[in-house]
């Protein structure tokens, strides 16, 4: 079977799973603190967010809103028009595909601030950190995104 007829069936398949790792992996928990080895702790990604809101932290609130949840979504949404509408418009959907690039090199930057959070957590001593479901799940929607935006691209370069 050739690589472009695997693909064309995989694309679709990786955007289904990659939305839905993406779905479950901000709310389950990220990591679980213990501190003091009396408080537990299940820290998602929307409800951090949500605490970063409540606690009046808006810059960190804006930031981590924009990279871990806009900027997945938008991208996962404009992966999908852009197969839909693979056979229809090529100029838009070349145009939208160079959206996607340049969102892709930012697609990082939120499991790099949660890295460096669990560094600094873990390296002040107060804490015992543990990673959770969710690191992992939102880790492989980020891969299964990337693999589909790249296979896209690879097939929007052949036609």
């Amino acid at each position: 079977m050739p690589a472009t007829s695997f693909q064309r069936r995989a694309i679709p398949l990786l955007l289904a799973t990659a939305l839905a790792l993406f779905g479950t992996g901000i709310f389950f928990p990220f990591f679980h603190v213990t501190k003091f080895w009396l408080f537990n702790d299940a820290v998602s990604v929307v409800g951090g967010i949500i605490t970063l809101f409540h606690e009046g932290e808006y810059f960190l609130f804006a930031v981590l809103t924009l990279f871990t949840l806009v900027f997945p979504c938008v991208k996962l949404g404009l992966l999908g028009i852009i197969w839909l509408e693979r056979d229809h418009d090529l100029a838009r959907v070349h145009r939208l595909h160079k959206w996607v690039e340049s969102l892709g090199k930012w697609s990082m930057l939120d499991v790099f601030v949660v890295a460096i959070l669990i560094v600094a957590m873990k390296s002040a001593g107060v804490a015992d950190l543990h990673i959770g479901l969710g690191l992992y799940l939102f880790t492989f929607s980020v891969v299964a995104t990337q693999f589909a935006s790249a296979w896209v691209a690879d097939l929007l370069e052949r036609k």
